[in-house]
């Protein structure tokens, strides 16, 4: 296997570069995936029936707490992905652990919130409106819960292996995964909660 020790790590081998783009692909399905959950969030957020509407049941408090996290942790994956590049695997391995540790705690909040909702009488078949903020809201949850194992597993096989152009390559595509949880999440703080909070 033929290394291009011009490029960064994660790019230096054909390989590599077919993966980043074959990710960059994945992440087109994976916007159209939260695109038809807005387009259908946007149709039905009016339709409450008899349950709540969101000014009634969102708090800014926990919203807030999850979009400090998340965004902290945007940036602590980007230190990762630069200590990775800079061959410090040790800071590299810490500043995957603090992002991880970042993505648990905003998972915490999340579930602490759909217990409020859930008893307050905000349910998934209460209206088409509890229904549809219930499944974008658990639909970002569970690619953050996927993402806690996925880099999980990395920081496992970055000890074991060591900074190689594949545990780089492997590293660099989550953090792209991770950063697009990040802006899907701006999206819900701001067109979500905000605009369901006026």
């Amino acid at each position: 296997m033929k290394v291009d020790n011009s490029l960064p790590l994660e790019y230096g081998t054909e390989q590599n570069k077919l993966n980043i783009l074959g990710f960059w692909i994945f992440l087109g399905a994976e916007v159209m995936l939260f695109a038809t959950l807005f387009a259908t969030y946007f149709t039905l957020e009016h339709r409450t029936g008899n349950g709540p509407a969101g000014a009634e049941i969102f708090e800014i408090t926990p919203v807030l707490i999850e979009t400090i996290l998340l965004l902290t942790s945007s940036f602590t994956i980007g230190l990762a992905i630069h200590a990775m590049r800079i061959g410090r695997k040790n800071a590299m391995i810490t500043f995957f652990a603090i992002t991880l540790l970042l993505g648990l705690a905003f998972l915490g909040v999340e579930i602490y919130e759909f217990t409020h909702y859930a008893h307050i009488g905000a349910g998934l078949q209460v209206s088409a409106f509890t229904g549809i903020l219930l499944t974008t809201l658990g639909t970002h949850g569970a690619h953050v819960t996927l993402g806690l194992f996925w880099g999980l597993f990395i920081i496992l096989q970055v000890k074991k292996r060591g900074l190689t152009p594949a545990t780089a390559n492997k590293s660099f595509i989550f953090s792209l995964y991770w950063h697009f949880l990040d802006v899907v999440w701006i999206f819900i703080f701001s067109f979500i909660y905000l605009k369901g909070m006026m």
